[in-house]
């Protein structure tokens, strides 16, 4: 009787208007808590633990001024960057619940002629021009004590990299003094005057990469000359991207840097795409830039590099859609997942992303003293091809093409008391020794380092293509200013290598978020055994078409009279016909083989797609019809 009065009382007016009051308190109690349930893969929308690790460090409150013009007409063009703006505001307010006091997060709406936007202004926050031309500010400022960053104004096409510029930011206040780092390159990386030609056509000085722009924000950098001949002492780290033509002086000047405690990351190369496209000769620039690589440095360390011949992976080839072919590939453009990826280290572990154009591979065992780490690496469908026919069609470039069935290193760290490379000392030194009279008096002792007191770390990557601007990001031109896409992981490679041998190591894991991809691997690897089994079928017919040209060479030798050299006997044409029989057998087969391999990825694709599709919609009626039959055995029950 009591149960039946109590289900009378919840539906009545009464009842209805109790449930209501008590929605609303339980609605303002929870007001005040913020949970959120990130249920990414990732977890892109949940503070890293990076991030994280700064924030619990931090001992001296941090502020940050969040400037967002709230106000401002609710336009479609405005519509967009608010949500975004949303999206800022409640990243930061993340911020300031994870530090547990020590973030100070205050918020100002810029109004025209306010003294909130005047405090943009100073804070060094700029605005955007709307298409009516009304400004709108959406950046922010981060400051501890007299130490300041600021994001002028948070891009949307940074969104991925939100939280780690933000992070960036408050590292920088907390750490103000910037690592110098040198960089070394045989390319324009700090940009420079156009050709003379194309300037006088109205071409544009280069700028800087976007790799030296980022470093710059993080380090001090400096422009190490590839001709230098001592290091200077104030740099930490050395980067040397694609050293072709390097002396002997010079690496000597770097292995003693490394014996005295620096640290060198070095972007070599097998066939360099930027160097070529730098070439005064348009035919030189067709054959590719060559290769480069630190000859005497590597030896002394165990290692070999193959800057000859180029890197060819049917698992990892790059799909791109070229000749109006939308699955056309090109294997010595590998776009590395996480398969190739290390996932114990730290560079590597969080991204899936990276490509890699024309590289070499490395190998050898490390000299005594010294650990290798490898930290990229193709998959086992992969060998080396000539590297002036990578520039050419694939056809071409996979001539002949043998899988060595093992996996080649790309990119590996060598960490370790390093030798030197130079035993008998500065080998400028050595060379005027010897020039000199052998009467003349002894030279002075040498002073060069033989063997470095500290451990240090070395990395080594078989690509210097992969951290130029071309290979990296696309920019595209918006109301905002011009929008800059990474089009992969190799800037954040790069990145993270530099932070981890010159920075916050915390930063890596924020970084590392903005990188993430998933292809369909199980695709992948059947495009790459149907890939190799094409591969196969064409060089046996290529052998057999030029078998046959080779026996009508022969029996055109064989006429004697020299008059009649260009008349077609009856073997020949025999020879001839048999030749055009097996060229339409062969293009018949390779027609056969594509649509096979076309037919095979497609319907594994169309599987992949329909399960994804359906599986969820389909467990969830399942569910539905379950629980309603048990419910109705409940029911019979009662």
């Amino acid at each position: 009787m009591q149960k039946k009065s109590l289900h009378t009382f919840l539906f009545s007016v009464g009842g209805v208007i109790a449930m209501a009051v008590l929605l609303v308190i339980v609605n303002f109690l929870l007001a005040g808590v913020r949970q959120r349930v990130d249920l990414t893969q990732e977890k892109a929308y949940t503070l890293s633990a990076g991030t994280r690790a700064i924030l619990a460090q931090l001992e001296t409150p941090v502020k940050i001024r969040f400037y967002y013009s709230q106000s401002a007409a609710s336009t479609p063009q405005v519509a967009g960057i608010k949500t975004y703006a949303k999206q800022v505001e409640d990243l930061l307010t993340e911020y300031r619940q994870a530090a547990k006091g020590k973030i100070i997060l205050e918020k100002y709406d810029p109004k025209p002629d306010s003294d909130a936007e005047d405090s943009a202004r100073l804070d060094g926050v700029t605005a955007a021009q709307l298409p009516g031309g009304d400004p709108f500010y959406l950046g922010l400022a981060v400051s501890q004590l007299d130490a300041k960053e600021t994001i002028p104004f948070c891009a949307p096409n940074r969104e991925k990299l939100l939280e780690y510029d933000i992070t960036r930011a408050i590292t920088r206040v907390v750490h103000p003094e910037k690592p110098v780092i040198g960089v070394m390159s045989a390319l324009p990386v700090f940009g420079g005057g156009a050709n003379p030609m194309m300037m006088q056509m109205g071409q544009r000085p280069q700028p800087a990469w976007a790799l030296i722009g980022e470093l710059r924000k993080d380090f001090t950098v400096k422009n190490v000359p590839l001709t230098a001949d001592h290091i200077e002492d104030d740099i930490q780290l050395l980067v040397v991207i694609h050293p072709k033509g390097i002396t002997d002086e010079t690496q000597f000047a770097l292995d003693q840097f490394v014996l005295r405690g620096g640290k060198l990351i070095a972007f070599l190369d097998a066939n360099s795409l930027v160097d070529s496209r730098n070439q005064q000769n348009p035919m030189m620039g067709q054959m590719g830039g060559g290769g480069s690589t630190l000859d005497k440095l590597l030896k002394a360390w165990g290692i070999t590099f193959e800057d000859k011949k180029v890197v060819a992976d049917l698992n990892y080839q790059m799909v791109l859609g070229e000749n109006n072919d939308a699955n056309a590939q090109r294997p010595t453009w590998l776009s590395l997942t996480r398969g190739a990826l290390n996932a114990d280290d730290i560079i590597t572990s969080q991204l899936d992303n990276i490509w890699y154009f024309s590289g070499g591979a490395f190998s050898g065992t490390p000299a005594e003293g010294l650990k290798e780490t490898v930290l990229l690496k193709s998959s086992p469908h992969s060998g080396f091809v000539e590297g002036f026919l990578a520039n050419l069609s694939p056809d071409s470039a996979m001539k002949d093409f043998k899988s060595g069935d093992k996996d080649l290193t790309l990119a590996l760290k060598l960490t370790g008391k390093f030798k030197t490379a130079f035993p008998k000392g500065d080998p400028k030194a050595a060379m005027e020794a010897d020039s000199s009279a052998t009467n003349a008096p002894a030279a002075p002792p040498d002073n060069a380092l033989k063997e470095s007191k500290v451990e240090t770390t070395v990395i080594l990557v078989g690509d210097s293509d992969l951290v130029n601007d071309g290979f990296t990001i696309q920019d595209t031109p918006t109301p905002f200013g011009t929008m800059r896409r990474s089009l992969n992981a190799n800037l954040t490679f790069a990145q993270n290598a530099v932070e981890q041998l010159a920075g916050d190591n915390n930063l890596i894991a924020v970084r590392s978020r903005a990188s993430l991809n998933r292809p369909f691997e199980v695709v992948r690897k059947k495009e790459a055994e149907a890939s190799q089994k094409f591969q196969g079928v064409v060089d046996e017919l290529q052998k057999k078409a030029e078998a046959a040209q080779h026996r009508i060479n022969e029996l055109q030798a064989q006429k004697s009279d020299q008059d009649q050299r260009f008349i077609i006997s009856p073997e020949q044409q025999a020879e001839i016909a048999k030749l055009q029989k097996e060229s339409v057998e062969t293009d018949k087969k390779l027609r056969a083989v594509k649509k096979d391999l076309a037919r095979e990825v497609d319907a594994l694709k169309t599987r992949l797609a329909l399960w994804n599709i359906f599986a969820v919609p389909t467990g969830v009626v399942i569910g539905g019809i379950f629980l309603a039959v048990y419910k109705r055995k409940l029911t019979g029950a009662k």
